[in-house]
């Protein structure tokens, strides 16, 4: 664990150029160092923290990492500019790379707390926000949005709302390319009813040459990101990142041009192995760890074999280890 063995300064090595999107419930910390196994490069991002998690609750197990996991952003919900100014300068003394800006969530739960997409109809706010963050740390402070909300959906709103926050010092947007609706819709709904468009990304980008635009929103494959890489600074996965890991194995070499040796499965969760015992002699459950890496268990004989082990199996046995070398044996060669 890590709370502040890296200065508080900028990363000048952080790129944006390939990223796993901040996702709820799944990219806890042992998510991402599971991988960090199979990608050097990729930035990673936590769960969204809200402001009251940080400032209220308990700030150390909210912002608890491994060093491995650099770089690595911290994803924060709020709307306060003092409150978000001090939960940043926690994330810079703990040795976060990145700060982000939730202005993409579209949850009723968040929508109550002035939290999340609904933001996108209060540019002027956000800007505030940035700002207070901007002036408190040194790290680079980032906003992730959609491409609008509901009654508030037009190429001239999202380009007031990306003005405004560019006026306050932001100089890295990651859209997804979706609108958010705001009523009647579940968050899940939201990920898929509004239809993409990465038209209007593509417009922002060139509308706005001087701004860092990631794209987020239904990538699923390298080809993807290579085409969209054509256009964009940077891509963002989310779902097929996490269903499909092992995809992140290819993204050194082909979006990065790394010539390091491409990790195998059966590799990268034997590099988990003295991870997750350390988790369960520090009184930890395996699951907690092994429900991020069941992905890896796809196409080919035993797969399905391998996901009943790390998903059923495992809570009946006593001695979990033991079944962690059943199940890496069986993603030998694939």
């Amino acid at each position: 664990m890590n709370l502040s063995s890296k200065p508080a300064t900028a990363n000048p090595s952080l790129s944006r150029r390939f990223s796993v999107a901040p996702m709820m419930d799944w990219t806890d910390r042992h998510c991402r160092f599971f991988l960090r196994q199979l990608s050097r490069h990729a930035l990673l991002y936590t769960e969204m923290v809200t402001t009251g998690a940080l400032i209220n609750g308990d700030a150390e197990r909210f912002l608890r990492h491994d060093e491995v996991e650099y770089p690595l952003a911290l994803q924060l919900g709020g709307s306060v500019p003092a409150d978000l100014a001090a939960c940043a300068r926690m994330a810079e003394a703990a040795g976060y790379d990145e700060v982000n800006l939730n202005v993409g969530c579209p949850s009723d739960r968040v929508q109550n707390n002035l939290i999340g997409a609904c933001l996108m109809g209060h540019p002027a706010l956000v800007a505030d926000c940035v700002k207070a963050m901007r002036d408190a740390v040194g790290v680079e402070v980032t906003v992730k949005h959609r491409i609008g909300i509901n009654g508030r959906d037009s190429y001239a709103e999202l380009c007031d709302f990306v003005g405004q926050v560019r006026e306050a010092g932001c100089r890295s947007f990651t859209v997804h390319a979706r609108i958010a609706i705001l009523e009647g819709l579940s968050p899940k709904e939201n990920r898929e009813v509004p239809p993409l468009r990465y038209d209007v990304a593509a417009r922002l980008k060139e509308d706005f040459p001087d701004l860092e635009i990631i794209l987020n929103g239904g990538i699923k494959t390298l080809e993807e990101c290579e085409t969209h890489l054509q256009r964009f600074d940077g891509v963002m996965l989310g779902r097929e990142a996490y269903h499909n890991p092992y995809l992140l194995a290819q993204v050194d070499a082909r979006l990065f041009g790394s010539h390091e040796p491409i990790v195998g499965r059966a590799e990268a969760l034997r590099r988990m192995r003295p991870y997750i015992q350390r988790h369960l002699a520090a009184g930890g459950a395996m699951h907690h760890v092994t429900r991020h890496v069941l992905g890896l268990g796809q196409g080919f004989p035993g797969a399905r074999r391998f996901r009943q082990l790390l998903s059923v199996d495992i809570h009946k046995s006593k001695e979990p280890l033991a079944l962690l070398d059943q199940a890496t044996s069986l993603l030998e060669g694939h």
